[in-house]
């Protein structure tokens, strides 16, 4: 494919433990491989740009993926900073991230957030989150798998509602995922529409109606591809929503 649709992937930083240390930019491959395999281009977006220049390189792309990671800072959707169970904030992160989501939404961009970047598709649009699952939310399941080291364990199904983007895409009522995540979606947005809960009721997708394609998931669908093959459709309907863009 000569001219495949750009997708923009949100970054985050790591601290390389050398001697001196070293802070990197990166993304796990899973994400750049499920992109490519879709049929995208995979461009990584660096942190510390200018709203100036992040919004030139917005401009050249097809598609925008908000990936997975640490905390969103509690300040920006009015949650407890001093909460001890909140780990890993970047608000350079936040920042970058939250005007990806908003061009993307304004422009009519294709959009795919995943796990962190559900919660923070959620706050971008003024929904809140719960710091913590398992010490907040009433009658939660388990969802925080990341200390077992297997990224692609199927652990809870999620249902998924009829009629909407996702639910199209997978083409199923329910379906099973993995689960690597502390946080979640507390009071949903008002221009977002919940379309996969998990049996504990905690929001699993969203989506914003009437946008081309503007979706996001709580699970990790980059790492079950072999576990749950119907996941490949969620990255190949986006990238053809992205490159629908591009050809315009």
């Amino acid at each position: 494919m000569s001219n495949r649709p750009l997708i923009g992937c949100a970054t985050y930083r790591k601290t390389v433990d050398q001697v001196p240390p070293i802070e990197v930019y990166g993304l796990m491959p899973a994400y750049i491989q499920a992109v490519l395999a879709a049929g995208g281009l995979p461009v990584l977006i660096p942190l510390g740009l200018s709203t100036e220049n992040l919004q030139a390189l917005f401009a050249r792309l097809d598609g925008v993926l908000i990936p997975g990671g640490g905390d969103v800072e509690p300040a920006q959707y009015g949650g407890n900073n001093d909460d001890p169970t909140v780990r890993d904030v970047d608000g350079l992160r936040d920042r970058s991230e939250l005007t990806l989501i908003r061009h993307a939404l304004r422009t009519d961009t294709p959009l795919l957030a995943i796990c962190r970047g559900l919660q923070i598709f959620n706050v971008a649009l003024g929904g809140s989150l719960w710091e913590d699952i398992h010490s907040q939310m009433p009658g939660a399941m388990r969802h925080d798998y990341l200390e077992n080291g297997r990224r692609d364990l199927l652990t809870h199904e999620v249902s998924l509602q009829p009629g909407s983007l996702i639910h199209n895409i997978l083409g199923a009522d329910h379906i099973p995922v993995n689960s690597l995540h502390h946080q979640g979606i507390r009071a949903l947005a008002p221009d977002l529409w919940a379309t996969a809960t998990a049996p504990d009721g905690l929001i699993e997708a969203v989506e914003v109606a009437g946008h081309p394609f503007a979706l996001g998931v709580q699970w990790h669908p980059e790492n079950i591809l072999q576990a749950e093959p119907r996941m490949s459709c969620l990255f190949e309907q986006f990238v053809a929503a992205a490159d629908e863009l591009g050809r315009r």
